[in-house]
């Protein structure tokens, strides 16, 4: 039976950035910019492309700016029509949501992202569904959920975009015990969320793109505080193994853990000399640092 269409997506975006303080102290780390766009527009605009027409973020208390950033700005405009700012215009057209196509669920206490997740079901109602973490970025020629929907149409299921990490870093992460590898997809036995140091099934590392089937909601009314005493997401996938089936996906691109500071720093460089209008200025300066330090070496 061919899979059901997605069209909805979940944005957990309550969590309060204390990795980047002190700029999050009154701004939403995912309003942050990576070049000259925030965070959840890179995610917003994957996930359009993707084909998703429903936008649900699972908010909390301090995060108004990130509601206004989707919102209409007459003024502003106003002001660039008037001053002959067409190509502006167009780029502000993107950061608009039509009316009805963006909701706002607020998480009010941090249980982590199966709690998250849970939050917004009454909005996702029995119908499959995307799960987008803003912290994730990932440079892709085809977006990376795009790419996860396309594979889903053939597999249903649950699908959860993986990535292979280095056996030392697989703590971090959630991570897919392999049933049967068919390359860019893998049929998995379960899920192991943040195994402790050398007792990992594999290196494949799931990443912040989901898929889900409404029955992981399901799940998630009876899942109990997990890995760090929150309600994990991997657990209530993981019980769907046996049942609608859950793959990983080797997606086409690079991910940017811009959670992190590092993380960050990289994808503003490896964004910025992927600009046309940037490139040359900030390679060549990029190359006089490094210069510069090999000198003082």
């Amino acid at each position: 039976m061919k899979a059901k269409k997605v069209t909805k997506a979940v944005f957990p975006v309550a969590g309060l950035g204390t990795r980047f303080l002190p700029a999050t102290k009154s701004i939403p780390k995912e309003i942050m910019t990576l070049v000259d766009r925030p965070l959840i527009q890179y995610a917003i605009d994957e996930a359009r492309a993707a084909g998703i027409k429903e936008f649900i973020f699972v908010t909390s208390r301090g995060k108004s700016a990130l509601e206004d950033y989707f919102d209409h700005a007459p003024e502003l405009e106003s002001a660039l029509r008037k001053g002959g700012k067409e190509d502006l215009l167009e780029v502000l057209k993107e950061t608009n949501m039509d009316s009805g196509a963006i909701a706002y669920i607020r998480q009010n206490r941090p249980m982590g992202l199966g709690h998250a997740v849970w939050c917004a079901r009454r909005l996702i109602g029995n119908e499959p569904f995307a799960v987008l973490l803003p912290d994730d970025v990932i440079a892709a020629e085809t977006p990376c959920l795009q790419q996860m929907v396309e594979a889903y149409e053939k597999t249903g299921g649950n699908m959860v975009a993986a990535m292979e990490v280095a056996p030392e870093k697989t703590k971090s992460y959630g991570v897919l015990d392999i049933e049967d590898d068919m390359g860019s997809i893998v049929k998995a036995k379960g899920m192991v969320e943040k195994p402790p140091l050398g007792t990992a099934p594999s290196n494949l590392a799931v990443i912040g793109r989901y898929i889900l089937s409404p029955q992981v909601l399901t799940n998630l009314n009876k899942v109990k505080q997990g890995a760090g005493g929150e309600i994990q997401l991997t657990d209530a996938i993981a019980q769907e193994v046996g049942a609608g089936g859950v793959y990983g996906y080797r997606f086409r691109g690079q991910r940017y853990d811009c959670g992190s500071k590092a993380g960050f720093l990289q994808a503003t460089v490896a964004f910025g000399l992927s600009r046309p209008d940037l490139r040359d200025e900030f390679s060549a300066y990029l190359n006089d640092m490094i210069a510069l330090q090999r000198a003082a070496q």
